[in-house]
């Protein structure tokens, strides 16, 4: 895990690389899945999750780019406090792994299709939708009991 430091002075430091880095490089390690920390320099506090919520806050400014629209955003300040908050955060990490996880799936069934001939790529759709729904060849006769 990669150790960052922010100083008073609002700078952060990389104890890995041994250099001052800035919010975007921050980001670039979120995106490339890097696993860090960020701890106050003087009190070892983590503060990681107050500068995640700055980036996104940056992020959000744009409505284009933006992922959390004001009627969501109140939604979920109506879960804070409330006897749903945990059941709600559990439910949004969740969600989310799972949206990655078809995400990923959905890009490797792209990338197959793209090697494939164009005589194959019928069959290989078929087959990767038959393994979805739990039926078709790869099946195993212990699944059937």
């Amino acid at each position: 895990m990669i150790i960052i430091k922010k100083y008073p002075n609002r700078r952060l430091y990389d104890t890995a690389k041994s250099e001052y880095i800035n919010m975007e490089d921050i980001l670039v390690m979120v995106q490339t899945h890097l696993d860090f920390k960020i701890v106050d320099s003087k009190t070892g506090e983590d503060q990681t999750k107050s500068i995640l919520l700055q980036i996104i806050s940056e992020q959000e400014v744009s409505e284009n780019r933006s992922l959390l629209t004001t009627t969501l955003l109140k939604q979920l300040i109506r879960f804070y406090n409330s006897d749903m908050q945990p059941y709600v955060r559990s439910y949004l990490e969740q969600s989310l792994a799972g949206l990655l996880e078809q995400q990923e799936a959905m890009q490797n069934m792209v990338n197959n299709l793209v090697k494939t001939s164009p005589a194959n790529m019928f069959a290989k759709l078929m087959e990767e939708n038959m393994k979805l729904w739990g039926t078709g060849p790869s099946r195993s006769k212990k699944d059937d009991n």
